[in-house]
């Protein structure tokens, strides 16, 4: 029996659960997290108890966490002795006709637990033997996270970083290093972090759901937030509320359309001379930089310096950054990916003294191009004020107005 860690089914929807894991995560912890949000507990034993497991009970209470109110579960079973593998514990699943996804997501947390656990003891997933996370009360946090998360109709899970102890626990292999390697394995791609505290913080059972349901990780992403819940872990914690928190609402679009990808490139110098900057300028918009820009700044030791941006096509970020290196003589460059709005704007032209000039009309807007009216103004002895009058003027006599339909601006147009 190969085992290829399958992920569980959505809906569709956009509900999602974000998971606050900064005190770690345990399966009661999620549980209870859950049922703090407003995931009915009777619903949630009716769902598991379809599970062909005897003699358990799911109390649930409200307790305080370093003041913090949160929920409280605890399975209660005299079922200590059984040591279960994956094959028996996804044929009981599989034989209690849960729901769907509440079978897809449980089959799917205990599946990447079998792999990890396989993969560290060296023997076939579907014959790994589950010691603590094989137990009933286990089984209930996972099928009961799952049921949890039906009940609330959530359909996608996401978490914060993940907060993981240090030091050594006991377990039924004996003493393990903790984060236990089972944790490590389940988190690997996941983003955490260590606390000072002799605890396990992150339990297997609490690594293999996020993992198992697919969770995404980062901050909160941008929700219209519908409940909120804190689930609490037995031990009080000095200095730390031994809770995980989950955040529930519907993912929000943002109110921005799709922006172009832009990649936005800066050094820092303090020993360039204001006529090289400007060279670096126009060596920049020259090798495809649709801006580029200089920002006083002050640097270390109060020294007055200069940053150096320019803004260009993810594809030419190499070409942009060898040239700003060049031309500045930095000895770094950093960048970040962007999303750039510029406004739709077309270039037209007039005639000024029997002269062409151009104009770059955009909504509300009409701007000369300074090039030309300079060019102008020097050949006429015009002020270059009343070159720009004047073609301004005779872009509005001729009919036009501000915010007619044009192509995409042209590279070398800042925005």
């Amino acid at each position: 029996m190969k085992l290829v860690q399958r992920r569980p089914p959505a809906k569709g929807g956009t509900t999602t659960a974000w998971f606050h894991c900064f005190s770690g995560i345990a399966g009661d912890m999620a549980l209870g997290a859950l049922i703090d949000a407003g995931a009915d507990p009777d619903e949630v034993r009716a769902i598991v108890r379809r599970i062909p497991l005897d003699d358990w009970s799911l109390d649930v209470a409200p307790v305080l966490r370093n003041g913090i109110a949160a929920t409280h579960v605890d399975v209660r079973t005299n079922d200590t002795a059984i040591v279960r593998t994956y094959a028996h514990i996804s044929g009981l699943l599989e034989e209690a006709r849960l729901p769907d996804r509440v079978l897809a997501r449980s089959l799917a947390a205990f599946e990447a637990l079998a792999i990890v656990e396989g993969r560290l003891h060296r023997r076939p997933p579907s014959q790994v033997h589950f010691h603590e996370v094989g137990g009933v009360d286990a089984i209930v946090d996972i099928v009961g996270t799952c049921a949890a998360l039906e009940v609330l109709e959530v359909d996608a899970i996401a978490a914060s970083p993940i907060a993981t102890g240090m030091g050594m626990i006991r377990s039924a292999h004996g003493m393990l290093p903790n984060p236990a390697p089972a944790v490590v394995e389940l988190l690997r791609g996941a983003p955490t972090y260590g606390v000072d505290l002799p605890i396990e913080l992150t339990t297997p059972t609490g690594a293999a759901l996020l993992t198992g349901l697919g969770a995404t990780f980062g901050p909160l992403p941008a929700m219209t937030v519908a409940r909120t819940g804190f689930g609490a872990g037995t031990r009080e914690l000095d200095g730390l509320p031994n809770v995980t928190q989950v955040v529930i609402g519907d993912i929000t679009a943002s109110a921005l359309p799709a922006g172009q990808q832009s990649f936005l490139l800066e050094t820092n110098v303090d020993d360039v001379t204001g006529e090289t900057l400007a060279h670096a300028i126009g060596a920049l918009l020259e090798a495809g930089a649709v801006d580029a820009w200089v920002t006083p700044i002050v640097m270390k030791k109060g020294r007055p310096a200069h940053m150096v941006s320019a803004l260009c096509d993810p594809a030419l970020a190499g070409q942009v950054a060898e040239v700003l290196a060049a031309e500045t003589g930095t000895l770094g460059v950093r960048g970040r990916a962007v999303d750039r709005w510029p406004a739709r704007r077309t270039i037209e032209q007039v005639e000024v003294g029997g002269a062409t000039v151009r104009v770059k009309v955009s909504p509300g807007r009409v701007k000369v191009e300074h090039d030309d009216a300079a060019r102008l103004a020097r050949a006429t002895g015009m002020p270059l004020r009343e070159v720009v009058r004047l073609a301004e003027t005779a872009w509005h006599e001729h009919g036009h107005s501000p915010g007619s339909d044009g192509d995409p601006p042209p590279p070398g147009d800042s925005a």
